[in-house]
């Protein structure tokens, strides 16, 4: 009887330790929410603030290293722009000039991909497979 007794309590412990853990997964993950929400809130306020600044509505002086700081990033933001777009079109000129090069390293990946594809348009009916199967398949019979 005390091998029974024994068995029910770790599964009443066990059984326990489970919901605890769940319990506090799910709280842990409700705070997650919360948190998430709370800093879109900030961030909504931080635009609006930064708009009603802009618009002359709010004045800057308590906010001005704040406002600096955002548009330090966004200019920072806008170079990176500007020299992704410069490497874009680098990229499209080396293509371009490789790809008029016979033989050129800019081919078609999808050649490299399917050799077995011709550039011909590809004839009507079955292929050459086909022909295989029929040719099998007629022996057999």
């Amino acid at each position: 009887m005390s091998v029974l007794d024994n068995l029910a309590r770790q599964a009443n412990r066990l059984a326990t330790d489970v919901q605890t853990s769940l319990r506090r997964a799910r709280v842990e993950g409700e705070r997650r929410l919360l948190q998430r929400q709370h800093r879109t809130a900030l961030e909504e306020l931080g635009e609006r603030a930064y708009e009603l600044v802009r618009a002359g509505r709010l004045p800057e002086e308590a906010l001005a290293p704040e406002i600096a700081a955002v548009e330090a990033k966004l200019m920072e933001i806008e170079a990176k722009v500007a020299e992704i777009e410069e490497l874009r079109g680098e990229e499209e000129a080396a293509e371009g000039t490789a790809a008029g090069a016979p033989g050129g390293a800019a081919e078609d990946p999808s050649r490299t991909a399917f050799p077995m594809v011709g550039d011909g348009p590809a004839k009507p009916g079955p292929g050459p497979g086909w022909e295989a199967a029929e040719r099998f398949f007629r022996r057999g019979s």
